[in-house]
């Protein structure tokens, strides 16, 4: 085995390679080059603002060339980024940035960064590194801290357990090749787009990234930079299957080895669409947590003959247990525990507790079974946490803001089937419907949370949600409309009027 720090692949890549395509987003396009000095001489400010080996830095920068320069620059100087939503209103930034307490925030304000030292892009001061002295080659003891929301409604972070090392004689991960092309239409603060970006650089790829997904200018990446690999999660899947035949078929997508997804289920007939569309073999599915305590693959070659399943273990091992923790039988419907095998833990939180148990074993919350050819096939989840469009909504993050509204008294967040989406964050709310209308609870809300938290849809009643102890059913509540569905408009069950109120900007 031959490890290099990741700072030192990127430069090694561009010393073998100085004028290949690194990074390209919209009309910009980094070389190998052009990234690796840019990012020596940001490394070189972070030092000067005091960061020094394990700190982190928040990366608050949309998708763009600028993201992946604050990233190495970050490695290089051995810290930590820690990517958050480049528009997330003020009250979660700097939730998430008191929590993280980096040792600079690149992007966002400078009030957000709370008197922490502050940089508005990831413009270096000086171009170019050629004048700059050389940089001492460390390593980052952690290579990426994502964010996600937790139970309480609070943040947290979920630091990598690996470091920012790249072994050489290894074999490039998720299916990569070396030399490729990656077509990236995912958000860079989620942790599937940083992994399959960055190992993607780390393995000399050509990441082309889009300032955010179109269903068309994806194919059309595709074709135009004769990509080998793209990321997507079904959502994307359903937008690029439902543009107009004539349109989808236009591109050229012959170069494509690999249609990844992954982060949210992905109906059959979607799945049956795609693998008529690209071919079985192409057609890929993951699924494993930001934690990285293990993960399952399938082909659609694979899916064809264990139709839903989400694959067999590549990584780690499954466990399924019934609600006093007995280990079940293969086809019996559990709780999905996860172990990893490996010596160091695969992650640690920073705001949050894990949900273990005796052995190494965690869960992430998911039900499902396991069959007896070691295929995993997923439930509902267990927490009353939201997936949609491929991103995560805990229900007691969007009711705490609501009930800051002086007309709400009480409410309840739930996530509904959605043909588009998966599911659409649905809030059941408790007000005098004279003091208050579902879009202004929902433009209220648009302006504490991140656009995707937005409930999709309101529905107003005139009666407590919640017992004396506070607690709310919501899989009762969620059933009710589920079933109210098909014999009238939502709300009927509990006598309310409800409607259809898109987030202000909403896609």
């Amino acid at each position: 085995m031959t490890y290099v720090s990741f700072g030192r692949r990127l430069t090694d890549l561009a010393a073998a390679a100085p004028d290949r395509p690194a990074v390209s987003c919209g009309e910009q396009r980094l070389t190998r080059r052009q990234l690796d000095e840019l990012a020596a001489a940001l490394a070189h400010d972070l030092a000067g603002l005091g960061v020094t080996l394990g700190d982190m830095v928040t990366i608050a920068l949309p998708n763009s060339v600028d993201w992946f320069v604050a990233a190495a620059a970050a490695w290089k100087v051995g810290a930590t980024p820690q990517p958050v939503a480049a528009h997330l209103p003020a009250p979660e930034l700097r939730a998430i940035v008191e929590l993280a307490d980096p040792a600079v925030v690149l992007g966002a304000t400078a009030e957000d960064a709370g008197g922490r030292p502050w940089l508005a892009d990831a413009r270096p001061s000086a171009e170019g590194s050629g004048a700059l002295a050389e940089l001492p080659d460390v390593v980052a003891p952690a290579w990426k801290a994502p964010t996600s929301g937790g139970s309480t409604g609070r943040p947290k972070l979920i630091v990598s357990g690996d470091p920012g090392l790249v072994d050489l004689d290894g074999t490039p991960p998720l299916l990569f090749q070396r030399d490729g092309c990656l077509v990236m239409p995912g958000p860079l603060y989620h942790n599937g787009p940083i992994v399959w970006s960055c190992q993607a650089l780390m393995w000399g790829g050509h990441v082309v990234v889009l300032p955010r997904f179109d269903a068309e200018a994806t194919l059309a990446a595709i074709e135009a930079h004769r990509a080998d690999v793209v990321y997507l999660v079904p959502t994307m899947m359903k937008r690029i299957w439902r543009l107009p035949e004539e349109v989808r078929t236009r591109y050229d997508l012959s170069s494509l080895r690999v249609a990844w997804h992954l982060a949210e289920p992905c109906p059959p007939w979607l799945k049956e669409a795609w693998i008529g569309w690209l071919g079985p073999e192409r057609v890929v599915e993951l699924y494993g947590g930001t934690e990285g305590q293990g993960s399952t693959v399938i082909t659609g070659t694979e899916w064809l003959g264990h139709r839903g399943s989400v694959g067999r273990p590549s990584f780690g091992e499954i466990m399924i247990c019934d609600a006093d923790g007995a280990e079940v039988p293969a086809g019996v419907t559990g709780e999905v525990w996860l172990r990893s095998g490996r010596p160091r833990e695969t992650y640690r939180y920073v705001g949050a507790e894990a949900r273990q148990r005796e052995g190494g074993w965690e869960s992430l919350g998911d039900n499902g079974y396991v069959d007896e050819d070691g295929y995993l096939y997923l439930g509902d989840r267990i927490a009353d946490m939201i997936l949609t469009g491929g991103a995560n909504v805990y229900p007691a993050e969007v009711e705490a803001v609501l009930l800051e509204h002086p007309a709400v008294r009480s409410c309840a967040v739930i996530g509904l089937p959605d043909e588009d989406r998966g599911n659409r964050v649905h809030a059941v709310v408790e007000a005098t419907t004279s003091a208050v209308t579902g879009a202004e609870l929902t433009a209220f809300v648009a302006e504490r949370l991140a656009r995707y938290k937005v409930p999709r849809t309101v529905e107003l009643v005139d009666r407590p949600l919640r017992d004396d102890a506070g607690k709310v059913r919501r899989s009762e509540l969620r059933a009710q409309r589920l079933a109210g569905a098909t014999a009238g408009p939502a709300g009927g069950p509990d006598g309310g009027s409800g409607g259809d109120v898109p987030a202000p900007g909403g896609t």
